[in-house]
């Protein structure tokens, strides 16, 4: 079973302002606006991230799950990793592992040439987990939450490259990465007091909650091609934390320069 991450998204009470900060500090475009999430409660953005996407989404109506969320955890910050199966047979064995494992589906939509299936936050603990199958099977190019293909021309890598990693955290990070790795039947790596799970073109890494927010989607590692760039936008927009990291939509993005 090959699991790809294709996606992640986070929430925002503003949408309109966090897109600014993205375009602007990590120098990528928009892309596609799903008006599908309106059924949601919801309003969105999608970023490519080189052949993957940043998504942002944000409540236009009152007692969504987006903004119980935002309540949750108080504020702006990571709500789901998005992930891309390798083919539909597979899709389905994770989603009766899930069920095996005492974990809710929270959303299922069949549209004939592409299947969602959303695990539930409370069972997985630090977020979201949605398990995509379309029927081109391409990691590379068509994805349907982005529109197909329409979004090709709207890569930009000159200041940001691509996903590495994206950090779950909670008070417990060993429950937390035990059942994570049930639910995709892949090993804990430990390095240390580091836990992480191996997906076919990135990690997601287990820490212990440190911002007093309990258990989330804290942070993600990129690959950057120009982080003097990145470094200077964020101080101007105050979201400079460190020369490795900055904070955007509540949320840690760690800056590894390309070699």
């Amino acid at each position: 079973m090959t699991i790809q991450l294709r996606q992640i998204c986070l929430v925002a009470r503003d949408l309109a302002s966090v897109i600014d900060d993205l375009t602007h500090i990590l120098g990528i475009n928009t892309c596609f606006i799903d008006p599908g999430v309106g059924r949601f409660g919801l309003e969105n953005t999608l970023l490519p991230i080189g052949r993957n996407f940043l998504e942002v989404v944000a409540p236009i109506e009152e007692n969504t799950a987006g903004g119980r969320y935002l309540q949750r955890r108080n504020g702006d910050g990571g709500y789901m990793v998005i992930c891309q199966a390798d083919n539909r047979q597979n899709q389905q064995v994770l989603r009766q592992r899930a069920l095996d494992n005492g974990v809710r589906i929270a959303h299922e939509a069949d549209r004939k040439t592409w299947h969602i299936c959303q695990l539930h936050p409370g069972d997985m603990i630090a977020s979201f987990f949605e398990y995509t199958w379309d029927e081109n099977e391409d990691f590379n190019n068509n994805w349907p939450p982005a529109g197909g293909l329409g979004w090709t021309d709207q890569v930009k890598q000159d200041v940001t490259i691509g996903y590495l990693a994206v950090e779950l955290q909670s008070p417990d990070p060993v429950r937390l990465a035990e059942k994570w790795g049930q639910v995709l039947d892949t090993a804990v790596n430990r390095d240390g007091e580091i836990l992480s799970l191996d997906l076919n073109n990135s990690t997601i890494r287990f820490v212990e909650a440190f911002d007093g927010r309990g258990a989330g989607l804290g942070g993600i590692d990129l690959l950057v091609r120009n982080r003097d760039s990145i470094l200077q936008a964020a101080e101007k927009r105050g979201c400079y934390i460190s020369d490795e990291q900055v904070d955007i939509c509540g949320t840690r993005f760690y800056l590894k320069q390309e070699k």
